[in-house]
């Protein structure tokens, strides 16, 4: 079998790609993470990720989408992590369209998926909760209309319209971030390149309850997303580091001559490399409705977390002392690797979950500890 990115895909990925390099420059990520005034820069890459259509990666072309699968976001994300763009993605372009697809009536995808596609509606994401584990009483209720209890980590809150979150069951609501009953409070993350908030709910009302189920298909949609988000943040570090390797000298030689440096590169590499395959099939799964689809999302982002904390390390030792400076960079990619890891779930949980979901006895016993990451 020979299974490769079709040509369709691979200018996809390359016209994105000259873009985002245009949009989030490394001067321009560097200036938004030490500055920390997100909202100019947020915005500047939001509509300049419109005007090539990205919002609409996963909505039907007949509401003026691309009509485009998971594989082909999964790469677009990639390229998201190998710039480290500081944007919003993973609400408005993956999590909100898929709830609307598959959980919406008709009536509520005609309004939605139009401005969705259209980039003049964002919707954040709240499914910490479900997908990593609530923490203490963590968890929102629906009840007679309303919501009340707390989100502790909503995703993609820069310039949101709307938040999608799902109750304790699993039922998907949207509600306005600034609705009455809402309390949102910014969080002070350690990837200054994304925006998140803890959500409190006494008695909010949503603008709207989607009848479907679909927070299954939309949590492995995320995960899988997450893990080439991963894959492109860890590349660009292994491409760093290899390229410092050619050019920094020591003893009268480049460094990459040097056994132990060479070793770092290579196991740099090699860890990352089976992650992409893993990726691709993840993704390919869930568009053509594999039996095995979430579990291959599990294996993707478990897998991929713990090559990319790997492949960061290693990269800051191959460049020494000057590796850990705010001057260098590193450290933006670093964080967006630490931070990615353990959204919607850790390589412990994600493989806890994967075991479960094969009935392997005596699985269920270790969710506490899986949760506690």
């Amino acid at each position: 079998m020979d299974f490769a990115l079709s040509d369709d895909q691979i200018l996809l990925q390359d016209q994105v790609g000259r873009a985002v390099g245009e949009l989030a420059s490394a001067e321009r990520v560097a200036t938004h993470v030490r500055d920390g005034d997100r909202t100019p820069a947020d915005e500047a890459v939001w509509q300049g990720l419109c005007a090539i259509g990205v919002p609409g990666l996963l909505v039907p072309e007949a509401s003026g989408g691309l009509g485009l699968g998971m594989l082909d976001a999964a790469l677009v994300a990639e390229i998201m992590g190998r710039h480290a763009v500081p944007g919003v993605f993973l609400g408005p372009v993956v999590a909100a369209p898929l709830a609307i697809l598959r959980a919406a009536d008709a009536e509520q995808q005609a309004e939605l998926l139009p401005q969705i596609a259209a980039g003049s509606l964002r919707i954040a994401v709240a499914l910490s909760e479900q997908l990593s584990g609530a923490r203490g009483d963590a968890g929102v209720r629906l009840a007679g209309g309303r919501l009340s209890g707390s989100a502790q980590m909503a995703v993609d809150m820069e310039g949101a319209d709307l938040v999608l979150v799902a109750d304790r069951t699993g039922r998907l609501v949207l509600v306005g971030p600034d609705a009455p009953g809402v309390t949102r409070r910014a969080l002070n993350i350690v990837d200054r390149t994304r925006s998140a908030a803890v959500l409190e709910f006494s008695g909010a009302k949503p603008e709207m309850v989607l009848p479907g189920n679909a927070l299954a298909e939309i949590g492995a949609a995320l995960r899988v997303v997450l893990a080439a988000d991963l894959l492109g943040a860890a590349s660009r570090m292994v491409d760093a580091a290899v390229a410092y390797a050619k050019v920094r000298s020591q003893f009268g030689r480049p460094i990459g001559s040097f056994q132990a440096v060479k070793h770092l590169c290579a196991d740099m590499a090699a860890e990352l490399e089976p992650g992409r395959a893993l990726v691709w099939y993840a993704a390919h799964a869930q568009d053509v409705g594999l039996p095995d689809a979430a579990l291959a999302a599990l294996h993707a982002k478990a897998y991929l977390g713990e090559a990319a904390r790997l492949a960061s390390r290693n990269a800051t030792e191959v460049h020494g002392g000057i590796g850990i400076t705010e001057e260098l960079g590193l450290h933006i990619w670093f964080k967006r690797i630490s931070f990615g890891t353990q959204l919607f779930g850790g390589p412990t949980r994600l493989r806890e979950e994967a075991a479960i979901l094969q009935g392997y006895a005596g699985a269920s016993g270790a969710r506490g500890r899986a949760a506690a990451e």
